[in-house]
């Protein structure tokens, strides 16, 4: 084997969040399924799902960022993926003895997010620390690659589970897929050196993190941008399963189908992005997959039943094509460019907005639906996309990403194997 694959450590990785992956789109299915099929949920009521496992990121990212910092990030990883196992794995418990409510999959979506944002600033902080910077790319490219196939096999998977089992068979799935990524995470040998830190007081540490992005021009923007992008892609997503599944009629196993091939737009994302990024630049590339898929969210609105699914297809197809394509080279921009001692604290403080716009933006979907109709607020989000583009100016001028942080030493390279 060559290249990354020959790397035994990135292998468990992939395997472990591949996995753990393909179980948390099924349930991103599942979960509104059960909502909406089994409880008879509202659409506001559906919306907050979203809103539930997003808003973790909102009440608890900044110190979760300066926790992760302070800690080995595996550890951190078999801890997160234990409890997420356990949330989920409650939930097909519950419906067995016919005491699961809208309470319920709402707390568990609630715990579950609140296990995911510590995983997520662990997972990307640790990944240096198994590849050299030179292959960074490569990595972020085959475990995007691996997540978007995910998204095109889970909801898909979700639905022929909802058809021949119900829809809470998928949350089960789910819970599984997480027992895995425990055993493939406690497998790896590498252990990442935690730079010791005067231990100064945490909201502190939060301030550092918080001062570096805002003081940055180039992780400010991509900060901005990614609120407002994250508010009108997720009030698209927070209620299309409502459209697909009550304006237009699909059935569940439709559905499934419906996202399934739409979200393959993701693998051909993350397949083109360094070819992308060598071609025209990184910059240039991560502003022409960001400039290409925001017009295509208006697609979706104009999509109707029958063979006019196909325009809500080729709709999520074009912006999951480029949104995977875009978070690749953003996410090996980060991961080049920021101080490690000081990557969770970054990150928590740029997700801080750009991931806790999502609950506000599932409240705001929910609302909107219930307001003025569900395919009306798909316009208003295929909108809000498009007007964030202008927030991206500064990259403009740009061919290549800038390699690292003012004052920022080079990163160590890990030792030869």
């Amino acid at each position: 084997m060559k290249g990354l694959w020959g790397n035994r450590d990135f292998r468990l990785l992939w395997t472990g969040e591949t996995t753990s992956m393909l179980g948390s789109m099924v349930a991103s299915t599942a979960l509104p399924l059960v909502a909406v099929v089994t409880l008879q949920a509202s659409t506001f009521q559906v919306a907050l799902l979203t809103a539930a496992a997003w808003l973790p990121w909102l009440a608890i990212g900044l110190p979760a960022g300066a926790w992760v910092d302070r800690l080995p990030k595996r550890p951190v990883m078999l801890v997160c993926n234990t409890i997420s196992m356990a949330v989920f794995g409650c939930v097909p418990v519950a419906a067995a003895f016919g005491v699961l409510t809208m309470p319920y999959l709402l707390a568990a979506a609630l715990l579950g997010g609140v296990a995911k944002v510590f995983f997520t600033l662990a997972y990307r902080a640790y990944l240096p620390a198994l590849v050299g910077e030179d292959e960074l790319l490569e990595a972020n490219a085959k475990l995007q690659g691996s997540e978007s196939a995910t998204q095109v096999g889970g909801p898909g998977l979700a639905g022929l589970l909802a058809q021949a089992f119900g829809p809470v068979s998928g949350v089960l799935a789910d819970a599984v897929s997480f027992g895995v990524s425990v055993l493939c995470v406690r497998a790896i040998r590498v252990r990442e050196t935690v730079v010791p830190a005067p231990r100064t007081p945490l909201r502190g540490q939060i301030a550092e993190g918080l001062r570096f992005v805002m003081g940055d021009r180039y992780l400010r923007t991509l900060m901005v941008f990614g609120a407002v992008s994250n508010l009108a892609l997720s009030g698209y997503g927070a209620i299309q399963i409502v459209f697909l599944s009550r304006t237009l009629g699909a059935a569940p196993g439709l559905v499934g189908l419906v996202l399934a091939v739409a979200a393959a737009g993701g693998v051909l994302g993350a397949a083109v992005a360094g070819r992308l990024g060598a071609r025209f630049g990184a910059a240039r590339a991560f502003l022409l997959c960001e400039v290409c898929a925001a017009p295509m969210m208006a697609l979706g609105p104009l999509s109707g039943p029958g063979w006019g699914l196909v325009l809500f297809v080729l709709a999520e197809f074009g912006v999951c094509a480029g949104v995977v394509a875009s978070n690749v080279l953003t996410t090996t921009f980060r991961q080049r460019y920021c101080p490690p001692e000081l990557f969770g604290r970054i990150t928590s403080s740029a997700s801080l907005t750009s991931y806790g716009t999502i609950p506000l933006a599932g409240i705001l979907g929910g609302v909107l639906g219930e307001t003025i109709g569900v395919r009306e607020t798909l316009w208003v989000a295929s909108a809000v996309m498009v007007a964030a583009l202008p927030v991206l100016a500064p990259y403009r001028k740009l061919r290549e990403f800038p390699l690292r942080a003012a004052g920022r030493p080079p990163r160590p390279q890990p030792l030869p194997r």
